[in-house]
């Protein structure tokens, strides 16, 4: 498992609007992925809150990056993608948006079934965002296919 600090420098250099969007990764378990955003001019919208595309790259990272972790973890190669995405917005994004997702247990069974099964998977991720208020202000699914690579 690598540190917050790595998966900022990836995004750097491999991710570069995720970087300069002000989206960092803030932690990472087996279980969880904690990526964090600020409101600033450069991921404002013309009404002077976050950008929705800001906000679904920093879902898609937290949910992309537990994926990462286990598929490591499995010692196998995977191509994976997202095939489908969903979104809800309930409440103007300003501030500092916190996003998480918990599905790590769910992800190591897909990955599982995946390896035993040879046939490519379908999972659904959810990442939650949450400003300093703790009130929800957008959440994201994501259909992430998997497969094993031979």
């Amino acid at each position: 498992m690598k540190s917050p600090f790595q998966y900022n420098l990836y995004n750097f250099f491999k991710l570069p609007s995720v970087w300069w969007c002000g989206i960092r990764v803030k932690s990472v378990n087996e279980e969880t992925c904690l990526v964090g955003v600020k409101h600033m001019w450069i991921n404002q919208n013309p009404f002077k809150s976050m950008f929705w595309a800001v906000q679904g790259m920093a879902a898609e990272l937290s949910t992309g990056l537990l994926l990462m972790n286990e598929i490591a973890r499995s010692k196998r190669s995977f191509s994976m993608l997202v095939l489908n995405n969903k979104a809800n917005f309930s409440k103007k994004a300003t501030g500092r948006i916190s996003f998480s997702c918990n599905q790590g247990l769910q992800i190591r069974e897909t990955i599982k079934k995946a390896i035993s099964s040879g046939e490519p998977q379908k999972i659904w991720l959810n990442s939650c965002g949450v400003d300093s208020q703790k009130d929800t202000v957008s959440t994201f699914s994501f259909e992430w296919t998997l497969k094993v690579r031979k």
